[in-house]
């Protein structure tokens, strides 16, 4: 069952690079880079509990750390570039 899942989420990594390709703006591709982060972990979850690898939840913790970090860099970024444009 994990397998289905897993195999689910990796379908709707696929729709998000097809999404990430068409995406106008900056924004829309760094929410689709969110997405990426977010179902890697979930994916990354999925295959260490059915294949009993406990160091793939430690990959999955990672690359959520690492997603993180990007949005908040993204973030900061946008906010910085607006405050500038009002002055």
């Amino acid at each position: 069952m994990s397998l289905a899942v897993a195999l689910f989420l990796l379908l709707n990594l696929v729709a998000a690079l097809v999404a990430a390709a068409r995406g106008p703006t900056p924004a829309d591709r760094m929410l689709t880079a969110l997405l990426f982060g977010s179902t890697g972990v979930g994916v990354l979850v999925l295959l260490a509990h059915a294949m009993a690898l406990p160091s793939l939840v430690d990959v999955a913790l990672t690359l959520a750390l690492l997603a993180a970090i990007a949005g908040i860099a993204f973030a900061r970024r946008a906010w910085h570039s607006a405050g500038q444009a009002d002055d």
